[in-house]
């Protein structure tokens, strides 16, 4: 049996991010159903801190995150009337390699998240599948980090050389409804024009995406939209000194050769009255409802935010 040091408790803190929306949330493209400040608690060695990555699982009711120091972690959110009022942390497990040692320096960095198995209707059985940055990858893992199988990537996005600096490998990963699985580097491949990221399915498929005309644009993460195209996360940032801008993006792949179809659906700004931090995760949650979190940096002048909202018709 359980003892007390191992039942869920509340992480959580309700922050209110601008008084910019108007009352029932609505701001731009979106409606705001909830924020939280998460507080960067231990669990079993592991801190709950540097978010990057985040899944829903429908079939266990679970929230997955993966951080940048490669542990996993289960959280439970509290949604009442609709809105998210709290997040409960079930477990941490650090992400292992092949020798069953945790993954430490450039190869514990995790980045992107996709869950397999998570809707089948079927407990226990999902698995997880994560981009990392530092070496560049994707590797299917268990719910409580041990490898199972690393997948091949395209030429153009195996090596570390490929890329501008290690931290700006794979940042993001998706599964596309009929593409299937997709990925993308936070910025510009070392030779690529300096506005643009290539988006690519693991066969080798790729799109040239537009970041926005914030300063300091890059991409963080990809998530399914209703539509059947993706939505994307950007993040702003110059310097301390600067606004930080995040933003939603509604993306339309081409059914054959041609552009991206982008098109902002919000944009936060510190500049503007929003209270916003990294934002580096997004899961799809139901109907047209997500999760995003934003990565602290480990720093004591950042926080660890996890915002509920929906996309506007």
């Amino acid at each position: 049996m359980a003892g007390a040091a191992d039942a869920p408790y509340s992480i959580a803190t309700p922050v209110r991010l601008s008084d910019v929306p108007e009352a029932d949330g609505r701001f731009m493209g979106v409606r705001l159903l909830g924020a939280l400040r998460l507080s960067a608690v231990e669990r079993d060695g592991l801190y709950l801190t540097e978010l990057s990555g985040l899944a829903w699982d429908r079939d266990e009711a679970l929230l997955y995150a993966v951080s940048d120091r490669g542990a996993v972690f289960h959280l439970q959110p509290v949604l009442r009337a609709g809105r998210l009022v709290d997040v409960r942390l079930l477990a941490a497990h650090p992400l292992r390699g092949g020798d069953g040692a945790p993954l430490a320096g450039a190869w514990s960095d995790a980045e992107g998240l996709v869950l397999e198995h998570e809707a089948d209707g079927e407990r226990g059985n999902t698995t997880l599948l994560i981009s990392f940055e530092g070496r560049p990858r994707v590797e299917r893992f268990t719910t409580d980090g041990n490898p199972l199988e690393r997948l091949r990537l395209p030429p153009a996005l195996s090596g570390v050389d490929s890329y501008r600096d290690p931290n700006s490998a794979l940042e993001a990963l998706v599964r596309h409804p009929s593409l299937g699985l997709m990925t993308a580097p936070e910025r510009p491949l070392a030779g690529m024009d300096a506005r643009t990221v290539p988006l690519c399915t693991l066969t080798g498929r790729c799109w040239d995406y537009p970041l926005a005309d914030a300063p300091g644009s890059a991409l963080t993460a990809l998530e399914s939209h209703p539509d059947g195209g993706l939505l994307a996360l950007e993040r702003a940032f110059v310097s301390l000194f600067r606004p930080l801008v995040i933003s939603l993006r509604h993306v339309r792949l081409p059914d054959g050769p041609g552009p991206v179809s982008v098109e902002t659906v919000a944009s936060f700004d510190t500049s503007r009255g929003w209270l916003v931090d990294n934002f580096e995760g997004l899961a799809f949650h139901e109907g047209r409802r997500y999760f995003m979190v934003s990565d602290d940096n480990g720093s004591p002048l950042q926080h660890t935010l996890l915002v509920y909202f929906e996309l506007l018709p």
